[in-house]
């Protein structure tokens, strides 16, 4: 199985470094579960590189979709575009997503309209 974990705002990365502890357990036991970590830029702040995913001992995002700045329908649209692309070119069995930001909205409606299964947490 493989899943997108999706974070765009500090407080997603918290909530989502547990859900990547538990897959990385499942891997060990050799569980066929990959994921594939994707940053949507919506906040990017310097605090969120390098000593953050070390103490969350989470991995770098393997995708930056680089969404920040603009007003929220901007934002939208480029989550939207951004992981579209992703999907297109790559596709997931399952899109997880946690909290109540813009980047849950936007990669919950793409991975709909692209018959990947959302989970929201």
């Amino acid at each position: 199985m493989n899943i997108d974990i999706i974070a765009g705002a500090r407080p997603n990365f918290m909530k989502i470094a547990p859900i990547i502890h538990a897959i990385q357990k499942k891997q060990e036991q050799n569980i066929d579960i990959s994921f594939r970590l994707i940053h949507t830029g919506q906040h990017f702040d310097q605090n969120m590189s390098g000593s953050f995913f070390e103490q969350l001992e989470i991995p770098e995002p393997n995708v930056n979709l680089g969404a920040g700045g603009g007003t929220q329908a901007e934002q939208t649209a480029s989550i939207m575009i951004g992981y579209e692309t992703l999907l297109m070119q790559k596709t997931s069995d399952l899109c997880l997503v946690v909290g109540d930001v813009t980047s849950t909205m936007a990669c919950s409606i793409v991975a709909k309209k692209n018959e990947c299964k959302s989970g929201t947490c």
